[in-house]
């Protein structure tokens, strides 16, 4: 069993709000028994190095961070401060083992653009790295969600031909899920058969079309979630950190 804990668009951007809020989760997180803490994307606001460098600290003493880049995030920034890696502007993908699970960190980015897409070099590292996983179970995690959720802000900025994804999970059953980011919002769909699992916001919370004037609640707390992935199963619990 792995216990992962997913959050997403941090949107660190220089102000104490933003700090305060990414703080308050990260302690919020820091004692309890995660196996890792997957985090897909928008971690800084502007793509500036020292906006890396506030999150670096703060995720300091606390369980291990899985990390993948957003469309506000720049790939070498983010691989010089976060990753220790010398900065390039190739797409970040990245392979980690917890147990028996595999996690599939994704580049869904697309450099000076919001909206996402996974280009070849992504898809073919992940056809290749699945293909050597053979049976083991794996989740895909990226930052741009793969199918609209009703709301025109996210769905303008969604993630550009998805049936490619899709042709990657149809030949490979052992991907039990995907996880997102991006939507600011906690939402829960499906894709090529498989759960699309979307983290909330830190940073501000999505208003639904339906919910009233204006887009971004900013007073709502902060929220997370919890993915239990135990065999060929995924339960996920939604929290708000008060």
């Amino acid at each position: 069993m792995a216990l992962l804990a997913h959050i997403s668009d941090l949107h660190i951007d220089g102000t104490e709000r933003g700090e305060a809020r990414a703080r308050r989760v990260f302690e919020h997180l820091r004692d309890l028994p995660v196996d890792a803490v997957l985090l897909t994307g928008d971690v800084a606001d502007h793509g500036a190095e020292g906006e890396y460098e506030t999150v670096r600290r703060l995720l300091a003493g606390g369980p291990p961070v899985l990390a993948c880049p957003g469309n506000h995030d720049d790939r070498g920034a983010f691989r010089k401060v976060l990753l220790d890696e010398p900065p390039a502007g190739t797409p970040v993908n990245r392979l980690h083992r917890l147990g028996d699970l595999a996690v599939l960190l994704c580049d869904s980015t697309i450099p000076g653009r919001d909206e996402g897409r996974l280009d070849e070099e992504t898809l073919a590292w992940m056809r290749s790295t699945l293909d050597d996983l053979g049976d083991a179970p794996a989740v895909v995690a990226f930052h741009h969600p793969p199918v609209p959720l009703h709301h025109p802000l996210p769905d303008s900025m969604a993630l550009t031909e998805p049936q490619a994804l899709a042709a990657v999970l149809d030949r490979h059953p052992n991907v039990l899920g995907v996880l997102a980011g991006h939507a600011h919002t906690a939402a829960a769909t499906t894709f090529a058969g498989r759960p699309v699992l979307c983290a909330p916001a830190v940073t501000w919370t999505l208003r639904l079309p339906w919910e009233g004037d204006g887009v971004a609640d900013l007073q709502a707390p902060p929220a997370l979630a919890y993915h239990v992935v135990d065999g060929g199963r995924i339960v996920t619990h939604y929290r708000v950190v008060s």
